[in-house]
C-alpha cells in the first residue's frame, strides 16, 4: 500500500467517523421523542474504503400499518365504553338510585301500603308522590340523554375540525417529501412529520397507505374512501342545534361519502368519529328507546278502562303523555314518550287533583269509576295496579330488548342492558388497548432509540478516530523522512 493510498483511507475514515457520530449525536437529542425514528447510516464500498453515502430512517413499514389499524380500533372502543358509562348514570345514577327500576319498587311499594288502608288520604297523597318521582325521573333521563347526543355532535364537530387541521399539515409534510425525493435532499425530518400526523388522524378515521413514486403518499379512510390525494378531500359534518328523541343526527361525509358507524358493544367502529356516531345514533337511541317503552308501560298498566261494558276505550289514568289521553298500541313503540311522561293532573294535588281517584278511578268520567259502591276501603283497583306492574305485556324488540316482559322486569332488563354494554365495552376497549400498547411498543423498540447502543457507538466512533488519526500521525511521519532523505 503507498503512502498515499494509506492517508486517503485514513481520511475517509475520519469523514465516516465525524458522519457517524454527528448522526448518533442527533438520535440521542431525540430519544425521548417517540414519533423519531432513528436515524442510521448507509455505507458503501469505495476505492479507499467505506464511505457513509446516506442517512436512512430504521423504517418498519408494516408493523407501522399494524399500529397504525390498533390505535384506530382502540380510540373507537373507548368512545363506547365512555358512552355506556355515561348513560349508564345519565339515566339511572349513580348506584342506579334514581333508576326507573328503583322508583318502580318505590311506587309498587306505596300502592300496596295505600291499598292496606285505602280510607287514609295521606297514603294516597304518598303513592301519588311516588308516581310523580317515577314519572320525573323518566322524563329527565329522557333530557339527559338528549343533551348527551348534543354533546357527543359537538365533540364529532370539534373532531372534524382536527382531522381537517391534521390533513393540512399532511399536505405540507407530504409535500417536502416528494419535493426532497426530487431533488434528492434529506427527508427524515418531514418523514417523521408525516408519520407523527398519521397517528393522530388513526385516532380519529381508520387509515390505509397507499405509497407513490416519489414517496408520495394516498390515504383511505373507513371502507376506502378517499381521504387525501395531493390535497386534502373535504370531510364535512353539521351538527343539530338540539336534540329530541325524534331527531336523526347528521352524517358525517368524507369526499361526499358518508362515513360508516359503528356496530355492537365490541364496536367495529375504528376511529373516534365513527364510535361517536354509533353512540349518538344507536347506543343513546336504544336506551332512549327502552325509556319509551318502561314510559308506554306505565302509561298502559295505570289505564282506566270502560267499566259498563259499553266498549268505550282505554283512556290514560295515573300517567299521561303529550299523547293522551287515548293510549298507545301494545307492542308498538313511541319515540319521544318518555320525554312527556306526566302524573294526570286529575290524580295530582299539587295541580288540583283528587289521590283518590287512584283508588276509585273515574279521572275519565263516570263509564271509568272501579269502586262503583263509593266504599272507601275498596282497594280492589290498588291491587290490579299492583299485579299489572308485574304481569307481562308485548315490548317492541326495537328498542334492543325482546321478549314479553312487565313494566317491572322490563325496567330491571334495562339497567341489565346498558350494563351489560359497559362490561362488554370495558373487557373490549382493554384487549384492543393492549394490542395497540403491544404493537406500538413492538414498533418504538425497533424504530426508537437506545441511548446505551448510540453511546456505545460513539466509544466505538472514538477508538476509530483515534486509530485513523495514528494512521494519518505515522504517514505524516513517513512523508517526512522521505521529503529529508530526498533533500
Amino acid at each position: 500500500m503507498t503512502l498515499t493510498a494509506a492517508i486517503k483511507i485514513a481520511q475517509s475514515s475520519l469523514f465516516n467517523v465525524s458522519q457517524q457520530t454527528q448522526l448518533a449525536s442527533r438520535n440521542i437529542t431525540d430519544a425521548g421523542n417517540e414519533d423519531y425514528v432513528r436515524r442510521q447510516a448507509h455505507v458503501s464500498t469505495a476505492p479507499y474504503g467505506a464511505r457513509t453515502y446516506s442517512i436512512g430512517r430504521a423504517e418498519q413499514p408494516a408493523l407501522f400499518k399494524s399500529s397504525l389499524a390498533a390505535l384506530s380500533d382502540s380510540a373507537g372502543q373507548a368512545v363506547i365504553g365512555d358512552a355506556a358509562s355515561r348513560l349508564q348514570t345519565a339515566v339511572n345514577g349513580v348506584d342506579n338510585q334514581n333508576s326507573p327500576s328503583v322508583k318502580i319498587g318505590a311506587l309498587r311499594d306505596a300502592l300496596q301500603v295505600y291499598s292496606s288502608d285505602a280510607s287514609n288520604p295521606i297514603l294516597g297523597s304518598s303513592a301519588i308522590d311516588a308516581a310523580r318521582d317515577l314519572a320525573r325521573s323518566i322524563s329527565s333521563a329522557s333530557q339527559n340523554i338528549q343533551s348527551y347526543r348534543g354533546e357527543i355532535d359537538r365533540d364529532i364537530a370539534a373532531g372534524v375540525d382536527d382531522l381537517r387541521g391534521l390533513l393540512d399539515q399532511f399536505e405540507t409534510a407530504n409535500s417536502l417529501v416528494v419535493q426532497g425525493t426530487q431533488l434528492g435532499t434529506d427527508i427524515n425530518d418531514a418523514l417523521d412529520q408525516r408519520d407523527a400526523l398519521l397517528k393522530q388522524m388513526s385516532e380519529y378515521v381508520s387509515i390505509s397507505v397507499v405509497q407513490r413514486d416519489n414517496n408520495d403518499m394516498v390515504l383511505y379512510a373507513g371502507q376506502g374512501i378517499t381521504l387525501f390525494e395531493t390535497v386534502p378531500r373535504t370531510v364535512s359534518f353539521e351538527p343539530q342545534t338540539a336534540y329530541a328523541a325524534t331527531t336523526t343526527g347528521n352524517p358525517l361525509r368524507i369526499d361526499g361519502v358518508p362515513l360508516t358507524v359503528g356496530q355492537g358493544a365490541n364496536t367495529s367502529a375504528s376511529g373516534k368519529l365513527s364510535a361517536l356516531m354509533q353512540a349518538r345514533d344507536n347506543v343513546a337511541v336504544q336506551q332512549q328507546s327502552q325509556l319509551d317503552e318502561i314510559a308506554r308501560g306505565l302509561v298502559e298498566t295505570f289505564a282506566e278502562t270502560d267499566q259498563t261494558g259499553g266498549g268505550a276505550p282505554a283512556q290514560a289514568g295515573l300517567f299521561t303523555y303529550t299523547g293522551g289521553p287515548g293510549i298507545p298500541a301494545s307492542g308498538t313503540l313511541v319515540p319521544g314518550m318518555a320525554a312527556s311522561l306526566t302524573v294526570n293532573a286529575a290524580f295530582d294535588p299539587e295541580q288540583g287533583g283528587d289521590p283518590t281517584l287512584l283508588r276509585d278511578g273515574g279521572a275519565n268520567g263516570a263509564a271509568y269509576v272501579a269502586n262503583t259502591t263509593g266504599g272507601a276501603a275498596f282497594s280492589d283497583n290498588l291491587l290490579a295496579r299492583v299485579q299489572g306492574l308485574d304481569t307481562p305485556r308485548a315490548i317492541d324488540a326495537a328498542a334492543g330488548i325482546a321478549g314479553d316482559r312487565s313494566v317491572t322486569g322490563y325496567a330491571d332488563a334495562s339497567i341489565g342492558w346498558v350494563e351489560n354494554m359497559r362490561s362488554t365495552a370495558d373487557m373490549a376497549s382493554q384487549s384492543k388497548k393492549a394490542l395497540h400498547d403491544k404493537l406500538s411498543g413492538d414498533y418504538l423498540a425497533k424504530t426508537g432509540v437506545s441511548i446505551d447502543e448510540e453511546m456505545t457507538k460513539l466509544i466505538a466512533l472514538e477508538q476509530s478516530y483515534e486509530a485513523s488519526a495514528r494512521v494519518m500521525s505515522v504517514v505524516d511521519q513517513l512523508f517526512d523522512a522521505l521529503f529529508a532523505a530526498v533533500r
